[in-house]
């Protein structure tokens, strides 16, 4: 009789590991979002270095070379939590995305001016935008591009890692090369405006999707190039739509664009949001389309 309870106790443990192993095997494995938000904003420089040699081992990241106090944006939202103990990562963040996924922002502002003066300290208004815990939108500044920890002295950068469901590190580069770029970033609520080029999707009465080759952002001055996204802009009949051919005229619809045909569009002031920033449909509108 003993021998037979025993025997049934050991059934049932391993048709409960087997239960368990097959929920794990089951189970979803982590996955990072198709589109993160591209985690700096302006002009940005990177290669596909993850794994390259490193003093301390191999590389877990793309280091995204940018101007000094560029602005750091969330790849996706999520939970911020600073960092600030290491003198290899200098100031950094950790991004706690609700996909799951965990973003490293490494080597964050620690100048007070623009030369390497070391006297700031890994806070809030030096390295950081955000209160540590904050939960953040994508596209949110979080932070501020520098050269704090190993990389003082050296040219401004943002490493940064991408680990799924918090595990070991991916290459990022395969997501940043898809990633969703902002078009500018600013206070929410204040003013801003955009000179969009690029070429003609599709024009109807009262909508215009340009596919966006440059952007420039007042007053920020926000030169981006290169986007390579469409973007649809609300045309109000208060819109002036020009043409140029040769010389300038205006004309009564935006309907009369062509698709492929280049486009300058000037948008409306309009004060800042998320929305706008990463130029969702419905959150800019045109004042003035130049058509070529």
């Amino acid at each position: 009789m003993r021998r037979h309870r025993t025997t049934a106790r050991g059934v049932l443990f391993l048709a409960a590991i087997l239960g368990l192993a097959a929920g794990t095997a089951g189970a979803a494995a982590p996955k990072v979002p198709d589109h993160i938000v591209f985690p700096v904003v302006g002009a940005v420089s990177y290669i596909d270095d993850f794994g390259a040699p490193r003093p301390g081992g191999a590389h877990q990241g793309n280091d995204l070379m940018a101007a000094k106090r560029s602005p750091a944006v969330a790849a996706e939202a999520g939970t911020v939590k600073y960092w600030t103990t290491s003198r290899t990562a200098g100031c950094m963040l950790y991004l706690y995305g609700q996909s799951g996924t965990v973003y490293y922002y490494i080597h964050l502002n620690n100048d007070l001016t623009a030369k390497n003066d070391n006297r700031g300290k890994c806070v809030r208004g030096v390295a950081y935008t955000v209160r540590n815990g904050a939960r953040v939108a994508a596209g949110q500044q979080i932070a501020y591009v520098g050269d704090s920890g190993d990389a003082n002295g050296g040219a401004a950068h943002l490493h940064f890692e991408l680990h799924p469901g918090g595990g070991r590190a991916v290459s990022p580069y395969p997501y940043l090369q898809k990633a969703y770029k902002l078009l500018f970033t600013a206070k929410a609520g204040s003013p801003f405006a955009l000179t969009l080029t690029g070429t003609v999707a599709l024009a109807t009465l009262d909508r215009l999707v340009v596919n966006v080759a440059t952007s420039q952002a007042w007053p920020s001055a926000t030169t981006l190039t290169k986007l390579n996204r469409p973007i649809a802009l609300a045309v109000p009949p208060t819109a002036l739509v020009q043409t140029i051919t040769p010389t300038l005229r205006t004309v009564a619809s935006v309907t009369l664009a062509t698709k492929g045909q280049k486009v300058v569009v000037w948008t409306q002031p309009a004060p800042a949001t998320l929305k706008a920033e990463r130029g969702d449909e419905g959150s800019l509108t045109s004042a003035l389309i130049q058509l070529n």
